[in-house]
């Protein structure tokens, strides 16, 4: 991605992970890096970046049963006869831990939103790549920023730079979680993994 410093970055993910995120329901995300990427491989390019929600490649048969619906949810708040799209998630990295074994990623399964066997198939996908597991402190917005749909947000790709005029909108943003309750979720995640 050839960011600026006056661009923001955006991580893109399904629409329905980000409103995991969003809502807390969830603190990490599990990446690899999209097929339109440069190097073909993920790469943590911002530690605070926006959350583009991305309604490609969605299927309820991948989430588990219990998130299922949230791809109904998202595609509530989507037209894309509009020619813009909603952000009102932004985080901050707080850890970038790779997993390269089946037996760690199962370590966290109670963790995400995925099901056991796509999990495993985003760490078997480019075998000698580790799978990128995010730790993000979210906050969300009272109401998303609507920006233009621009066609360089589109694509197989993990970070888009944002335009300079989203930046002029950003409200104030909230932690979805107080500090308390991020530290808990995020040690139980670190306890798990055995790190």
């Amino acid at each position: 991605m050839n960011k600026e410093a006056n661009q923001p970055a955006a991580l893109r993910d399904w629409a329905v992970a980000v409103k995991a995120l969003a809502e807390g329901k969830q603190i990490l995300v599990l990446r690899k890096g999209g097929i339109a990427e440069e190097t073909r491989d993920f790469k943590l390019v911002s530690d605070a970046f926006y959350l583009l929600p991305a309604y490609e490649h969605q299927k309820p048969e991948l989430l588990k049963e219990a998130y299922r619906h949230g791809i109904a949810e998202t595609l509530e708040d989507w037209d894309p006869e509009q020619g813009t799209i909603r952000v009102g998630a932004y985080a901050e990295a707080v850890a970038d831990i790779e997993i390269r074994d089946q037996e760690t990623l199962d370590r966290i399964r109670e963790f995400h939103i995925w099901t056991d066997a796509f999990a495993e198939e985003r760490l078997k996908w480019k075998r000698s790549k580790p799978l990128h597991l995010l730790l993000l402190r979210v906050y969300a917005a009272a109401e998303p920023l609507e920006i233009p749909m621009l066609p360089s947000y589109s694509g197989c790709k993990s970070w888009v730079s944002l335009e300079e005029q989203s930046l002029e909108l950003r409200p104030d943003w909230k932690p979805v979680l107080d500090d308390e309750e991020f530290a808990k979720q995020r040690d139980a995640v670190i306890a798990a993994l055995g790190a």
